[in-house]
């Protein structure tokens, strides 16, 4: 396989991973709207769904057009919450979830340096 297609392939790969990380994100947001109205988020938990969701779809979005500028966007924000939610608590989030939904920030970047590669081989 050559560089370019390999790098054709891992943007698609990360396109469709992406868009079905972010239904994903949607389902649980109305799923959360259709819920009666309870407690609202304190100013502590608006910073965490800011960096994660929120944070993570915006640079998973960006990456489409911007594929290096939109995988830091996402990583930055899911280390942020990361970070974030170990101050609040004291201990990191359980669980591989939010890691998995902010990871095809890693294949657009992979299929960054794959184009770039492919590029200066050209």
């Amino acid at each position: 396989m050559t560089p370019a297609s390999a790098a054709f392939v891992t943007r698609w790969v990360a396109r469709a991973w992406s868009v079905l990380n972010i239904l994903i994100i949607f389902m649980f947001a109305i799923g959360e709207s259709l819920r009666p109205l309870g407690a609202v988020p304190t100013y502590q938990e608006w910073i965490a769904l800011a960096l994660w969701p929120v944070g993570v779809a915006i640079g998973l979005l960006v990456s489409w057009l911007r594929e290096v500028l939109g995988g830091l966007i996402a990583l930055f924000c899911l280390a942020s919450f990361y970070f974030w939610t170990f101050l609040r608590s004291g201990h990191l989030p359980h669980g591989p979830f939010f890691f998995l939904i902010a990871a095809p920030a890693l294949v657009f970047l992979l299929a960054a340096i794959l184009s770039a590669r492919s590029a200066t081989l050209s």
